[in-house]
């Protein structure tokens, strides 16, 4: 059954681990889910795939963190989808996200297999953080949703059906903290609203605050 025969309203999700904004705009989704009849169905990005033909133009320390750091993590997600199932995505972003941003752990090696641990997928998939045979797959993950959004984003891209259900997607919504209850509700109701109105594209405003974990 579908979840558009089911009552259910599809909600496509594109992350990367890394990224604290998809972080938080996940655990709003994920809200959401308790107050509105969705299903969300995750899908990886990646911020290292995104922005390799960039490097030149970024600032140093980001540029060093995509060399460094954005790889490994998304090549473990990877395997895990190919290996396991896509259905393990969700819960695996859920335990590496809580060590990553909610923990400040960051994006490292331990952390990453640790996270493994906590969802029962088997340390052998550290293996794929070097390198992995599964970037074709990752590559593809990550271009469905950008051809979806257009290339002048980052993460997360979120995709929800439209006026005549036709799938309809944003960057976004970026928010901190996550809204809980109502407040997560009148956001996803918003977030409809403007898919629903043809040749809707932008609402932005200068981000003030950083990421705020201290709700979740």
């Amino acid at each position: 059954m579908s979840e558009q025969t089911s009552g259910k309203t599809p909600v496509d999700f594109w992350f990367d681990p890394l990224c604290p904004w998809a972080w938080m705009t996940s655990r709003w989704v994920l809200e959401v889910e308790k107050v509105r009849d969705i299903k969300v169905t995750w899908h990886l990005m990646s911020l290292a795939v995104l922005n390799e033909d960039k490097l030149d133009d970024l600032p140093e320390e980001y540029r060093e963190l995509l060399v460094t750091k954005a790889w490994g993590p998304v090549r473990v997600v990877i395997a895990a989808q190919e290996e396991h199932g896509a259905e393990v995505l969700g819960d695996l972003y859920t335990a590496l996200g809580t060590r990553i941003h909610n923990e400040g752990a960051g994006p490292e090696k331990e952390v990453v297999a640790a996270a493994l641990k906590d969802v029962g997928l088997p340390e052998s998939l550290m293996d794929h953080w070097d390198s992995t045979p599964y970037e074709p797959q990752l590559r593809a993950s990550h271009k469905e949703g950008i051809d979806k959004v257009g290339q002048e984003v980052g993460t997360p891209v979120i995709a929800v059906p439209g006026a005549d259900g036709e799938q309809i997607a944003f960057f976004g919504p970026v928010v901190t903290p996550a809204p809980k209850g109502e407040d997560a509700a009148k956001l996803w109701d918003g977030t409809l609203l403007v898919a629903s109105i043809p040749g809707f594209y932008e609402i932005k405003r200068t981000r003030t605050a950083g990421p705020d974990f201290s709700n979740l």
